[in-house]
């Protein structure tokens, strides 16, 4: 391989697509290792080769691409493909592109680049829209049902209530503002995690402290004292993190033991090389081993239980952002225990 390729395959490499380029003959003069990894074929014997015979490609009705579209003895005015799902041999459907490199305006091609990605990330991308548009549509539709109903009812018969049930309405109505309140600032999460563009505010946080006010909140709601159980160690260094989002974590987790765990659930706070661990555990059935690597993708759901799925997602967000990890694991009264492990931190306003 000439020197010059060489160079420029050192360079496409890390192009996440499959790249490959043919020479003015159709002999195949450079494959990246993303198209040998999608085509399952060394790139030792693909180089060298006609590019047909490497890159074999069918369109929706069975007919070979490359006959239809001719890029070498064509019409001399087109100067490539747009991207289109084509088919290999196997079945595996591609999504391609071509680009025709001529000796000048309508000259003879002196250069195919032809670059192609498989159809299941594209494919993945779109279910999650479509999860991301029913999640939404099924968790808006109850609270704005409830609010409408509620705000009719007493705007048409006022003064056929007193003011008791007027009040147990309103209290509703607010309950379920909140809860659509919820439901878009995790929207707005999920964005800019996915993005890259969270912020966080840093501040010395006394985590202890932050987890008896989350736990005195859920106290004054109505659950049961002995639901909880808090574990802290005094001798915790000083954390420098965003407390909103330490927050967020610690009422993503203790809702998530209360909803899907039993039992006492058990927070606890101990030191750690630089840093701390966070353990929320539970007394329920746990999670399985199979399951632990998907309970931290988007709108997972243990079963048909409510909720949008995420929760933790949004956990694992804001944890990494603070430069922590968390970790879902088996606690010691068979549960669910889930470990945040947080970096002391510095004084920094902004990731």
């Amino acid at each position: 391989m000439p020197a010059s390729i060489e160079h420029e395959k050192a360079a496409f490499d890390v192009l996440p697509d499959g790249l490959l380029i043919a020479d003015e003959t159709g002999t195949v003069v450079l494959l990246n290792r993303a198209g040998a990894t999608l085509l399952r074929r060394g790139v030792d014997e693909t180089v060298g080769r006609d590019y047909r015979e490497v890159l074999p490609l069918t369109d929706s009705v069975g007919r070979d691409w490359w006959a239809c579209t001719r890029p070498y003895d064509g019409l001399a005015i087109r100067t490539g493909q747009p991207e289109r799902v084509l088919t290999l041999p196997d079945e595996r459907e591609l999504y391609v592109t071509a680009r025709y490199v001529r000796d000048g305006r309508c000259g003879t091609v002196t250069r195919l680049v032809v670059s192609f990605r498989g159809a299941g990330e594209r494919e993945r991308a779109e279910r999650d829209r479509a999860d991301l548009v029913s999640t939404v549509a099924h968790e808006l539709r109850s609270p704005l049902t409830s609010v409408k109903g509620f705000t009719a009812t007493l705007l048409n018969k006022w003064d056929r209530f007193n003011d008791e049930q007027r009040l147990l309405m309103l209290q509703t109505v607010n309950a379920d503002a909140d809860r659509v309140t919820r439901l878009i600032g995790e929207l707005l999460d999920v964005s800019r995690i996915d993005a890259g563009r969270l912020e966080l505010r840093k501040q010395v946080v006394d985590v202890p402290a932050a987890v008896r006010r989350l736990i005195a909140g859920r106290l004054a709601s109505g659950d049961a004292l002995d639901r909880f159980e808090i574990v802290s160690s005094d001798q915790l260094p000083e954390m420098w993190l965003d407390p909103d989002k330490l927050d967020q974590v610690l009422a993503n987790l203790v809702d998530n033991a209360v909803r899907h765990g039993s039992g006492t659930v058990t927070i606890s706070v101990q030191p750690a090389d630089d840093g701390l661990v966070l353990t929320v555990a539970d007394e329920g059935e746990g999670v399985a081993p199979e399951i632990r690597n998907l309970v931290f993708r988007r709108f997972w759901r243990a079963g048909r239980r409510g909720g949008t799925g995420l929760g933790l997602y949004i956990v694992r967000g804001l944890v990494e952002a603070h430069g922590g990890d968390v970790a879902v694991g088996d606690s010691p009264s068979g549960g669910a225990s889930f470990r945040v492990t947080l970096p002391t931190g510095t004084p920094a306003f902004a990731l």
